[in-house]
């Protein structure tokens, strides 16, 4: 059997030069260190000069170790691209959260944060829109149905007139509100100031208990609707007084009621109004068909006679 044992021996390598001299047609690579090496030239005099950086790309790494991103200017795409970066599960969140307001949670800075959308409050004002005009003539059919004169004829001018209403008041209500916010803050500089989409995002999503509320008006009963109504109303409204309470809470008493007040009343007069307007109990049409046969039934009997 063959000795399988062995020495380990260190063995001791010539110096550079004479390696070199011992093996010249060879090729030799040479790492150094590059701190070291840099101030080995800047001390003898033999440094390149420094290598020009791209001030891109030095922004850009200072902006995301910094954490924060420079926002678009509000005519580019990109501006309104961010505000339709949202996934489902944070819209579902956030619908959820206007439904079931929490006492103590506020709805910017526990769901929004710093990053408001405008893909819920979008689809949320359209699906109430129609669900409006549905659900009214609908009802107008529900109510009428069996009387010997109804002739049912869809209404189409109820979607342009609760587009207009829901639009407006998501739309026109909020940016009153974010100005007068923002001339407050002028005036006293400890209050919480909100964006402008923030306030959007905040009135739209609120919108979304009215739905189902809506759908249920098809029932042909006030009692259901009135309560219905009052619910929706407490829910939304409680979320918009929850949110907006910190940015009014330490200014005057008189100017906090006022905005409290003006908030509450514009959302009940937005309800009423709906269901005043959409779901009154409408006046039915007479058809025309019937009209023009009476005479003749009549005559046809007289001269039977």
């Amino acid at each position: 059997m063959a000795n399988t044992d062995f020495h380990l021996e260190f063995q001791e390598f010539e110096d550079d030069q004479g390696f070199i001299k011992s093996n010249q047609g060879s090729t030799t690579v040479t790492i150094d260190d590059p701190i070291k090496s840099r101030k080995q030239r800047k001390a003898t005099g033999t440094a390149p000069e420094e290598e020009e950086i791209d001030p891109l790309d030095s922004n850009d790494q200072t902006e995301l170790l910094s954490g924060e991103k420079k926002s678009a200017p509000f005519w580019t795409f990109e501006f309104y691209q961010t505000l339709f970066d949202v996934d489902s599960h944070q819209v579902k969140n956030r619908i959820v959260g206007s439904i079931l307001p929490w006492p103590g949670k506020n709805f910017v800075e526990v769901y929004l944060r710093s990053n408001p959308d405008l893909y819920g409050p979008f689809w949320i004002c359209a699906t109430l829109v129609f669900a409006i005009a549905i659900s009214g003539n609908i009802s107008s059919f529900v109510v009428n149905h069996g009387q010997p004169k109804y002739k049912y004829v869809p209404d189409f001018r109820k979607v342009t007139m609760a587009a207009t209403a829901i639009y407006s008041y998501a739309w026109l209500v909020p940016l009153a509100l974010w100005g007068f916010l923002s001339w407050r803050n002028t005036k006293i500089t400890s209050l919480v100031s909100y964006s402008f989409m923030q306030i959007v995002c905040v009135y739209g999503y609120s919108l979304s208990i009215y739905i189902p509320a809506v759908i249920l008006w098809i029932i042909p009963s006030e009692g259901l609707r009135w309560f219905s109504i009052v619910v929706a109303l407490c829910l939304s409204g409680s979320v918009l007084v929850m949110t907006f309470w910190p940015a009014i809470r330490d200014d005057k008493p008189r100017i906090t009621i006022a905005i409290i007040a003006t908030i509450v009343i514009l959302h009940v007069l937005l309800a009423v109004g709906c269901k005043a307007c959409f779901f009154s109990r409408p006046t039915y049409e007479m058809d025309p068909s019937e009209d023009h046969n009476e005479p003749l039934r009549t005559t046809s009997t007289l001269s039977s006679t």
